[in-house]
């Protein structure tokens, strides 16, 4: 009797990985389907196993591990985020950092007010239950979540760059921004919102974002510095890249204790590290880093949308629901509806004022460009079902029948979103940015105004051109250059615009070749490690 739980665990992992590794296999093999993804292959296998499952148990239950909000944060979550600022293409992120920000933070509060006002006033229509004013914020927190894999998997970073760049980031900061939201909420007492509590309020969530950066940075340099300064690699390549891993982990874990945003500091570790800490190792240890970081995220992905596949079925939930279909029906229909008016009210009028500051019309956002935003934020995914979990239980149950609904209502919009809108997502994105008008769009974002020249002679950012921000070259001109202001239109507020950004960032670049470089490595700045499969370059 003693051996009979950890043979269920066994048994349950055995067959979760065996889950797991017909996913890859499945998905590989759909990779070039007109409509099939990963996301959608994992769901959908998640499902029909779960089906199995309902059957061999007489309808017990649907999945063989239970859903655990420390598994998702503390295990699941880290090495997608760190991979995401890992792997960043740091040129394109930074130099899109403003648009990024206005649609992943500024978008996401607007999606939040649409989203808590609307529930508060079409649910009192509804018979849900007792729901209170912390739980309609909470609601406009976890469906201001967007999940954009499925979206990312399509576009080509290489083909359309400004684009990638835009989704990608602003998933990130999205995720991190529904995250501090939700903690935010949950610290508050919000059934009297006064003046003092608003403002106070608005300060948290800005501490939240400062301090959660600064600690990311804070241990990428660090990690930076330690494995610059002991050579690691002249002894063993193994301890460079558990330290690697290890340090990526403890930022993560750090933000957890301190109860920061870790998104947003395992994410800017993820840039640090890259920047700085990754040209400090051997060969051997980048190519390893590189990936096993992106393994473990893989990984990761799959893992939850498996599991998300096989709760769906949960009967538990679904045995309180059951007695009024027609509210769950409704309620799922509500949140569905809100999250398309969100994100539409969030993307198109953010978009209407970015492109009022473009220098170029290259730059600006075109209607199909918007559409295709709009769409990559209309998924919802493994964030949402967390944090619905997390509002809408109580020591892992969903007896009551206010929170068996939300939780249903949550896992009905993931599923419908994600296959739906991720079944239409190729076909969409081929109608609206067409294969043969790809290479005019790497053309205009890439050299927009400007005639082709050197790469060493462009600033680092400077008018849409980009050149690589990690190459040693000091001998910069200066971005407020004739040629540039004349490339432009001459108006004094463009200009007035254009000067400031390329200073801040020719400024920058002076300063990271200067003083970081030197003190915490980087390419052309990487330490001499005798023995290692860099050796015959530097001599």
């Amino acid at each position: 009797m003693a051996l009979e739980p950890h043979q269920t665990s066994v048994d349950s992992v055995t067959l979760f990985v065996a889950l797991l590794s017909s996913c890859i296999v499945i998905g590989h093999l759909l990779e070039k389907n007109r409509w099939f993804n990963e996301s959608i292959t994992a769901l959908a296998i998640g499902l029909c196993t779960g089906i199995i499952i309902l059957f061999t148990t007489e309808g017990r239950s649907s999945h063989i591990l239970v859903f655990d909000e420390e598994l998702f944060f503390i295990y699941l979550l880290p090495p997608i985020i760190f991979n995401a600022g890992f792997q960043v293409k740091k040129k394109q992120f930074f130099r899109n950092f403003v648009m990024i920000i206005l649609f992943g933070a500024v978008g996401t509060l607007i999606s939040f007010v649409i989203v808590s006002i609307g529930t508060m006033q079409l649910f009192k229509k509804l018979d849900i239950g007792f729901l209170e004013i912390g739980d309609y914020l909470a609601l406009g927190a976890i469906f201001s979540a967007t999940d954009s894999v499925c979206t990312l998997q399509v576009l080509n970073q290489d083909e359309t760059p400004l684009l990638y760049s835009v989704v990608f980031g602003e998933g990130v900061v999205n995720d991190a921004t529904s995250i501090v939201l939700f903690n935010a909420i949950q610290k508050f007492d919000l059934s009297h919102i006064t003046p003092s509590i608003f403002m106070e309020f608005i300060g948290n969530f800005l501490y939240f974002f400062i301090t959660s950066t600064s600690l990311g940075v804070g241990v990428g340099l660090i990690s930076a510095y330690i494995i610059k300064k002991l050579y690691m690699g002249r002894h063993s390549t193994d301890r460079e890249v558990a330290l690697m891993i290890l340090m990526a982990y403890l930022s993560y874990m750090m933000a957890e204790l301190s109860s920061l945003s870790s998104i947003l500091t395992v994410f800017f570790c993820g840039i640090l590290m890259s920047h700085y800490t990754w040209h400090n190792v051997t060969e051997s240890s980048r190519i390893t880093t590189k990936h096993a970081f992106a393994t473990l995220s893989s990984i990761s992905e799959i893992f939850i949308f498996l599991y998300v596949g096989m709760d769906a079925l949960d009967i538990e939930k679904w045995r309180v629901v059951s007695k009024s279909p027609g509210t769950s029906v409704g309620v799922s229909s509500i949140l569905l509806g809100l999250v398309l008016v969100g994100r539409a009210a969030s993307v198109f009028p953010l978009s209407f004022i970015s492109n009022l500051f473009k220098r170029s019309a290259s730059d600006k956002f075109t209607l199909r460009q918007q559409v295709t935003i709009w769409w990559a934020g209309l998924m919802r995914g493994s964030v949402s079902v967390a944090l619905a979990y997390n509002q809408f239980t109580r020591s892992g149950h969903t007896q009551l029948r206010g929170n068996a609904i939300m939780i249903t209502s949550t896992i009905t919009v993931v599923l419908f979103s994600t296959v739906v809108f991720g079944l239409l997502t190729k076909p969409l994105i081929r109608l609206l940015l067409p294969s043969k008008n790809l290479s005019t769009t790497v053309s205009s974002e890439s050299f927009d105004a400007f005639p082709p020249k050197p790469m060493t002679d462009l600033p680092l950012i400077a008018n849409g051109q980009t050149t690589d921000p990690e190459a040693g070259n000091d001998n910069i001109p200066r971005p407020t250059s004739l040629r540039m202001l004349l490339a432009t239109r001459p108006t004094s507020l463009r200009m007035l615009l254009a000067t400031p950004a390329n200073s801040v960032h020719y400024y920058w670049r002076k300063f990271d070749d200067g003083v970081m470089r030197p003190m915490f490595g980087g390419r052309g700045f990487a330490p001499f490690v005798p023995g290692s499969p860099t050796e015959p370059l530097l001599h």
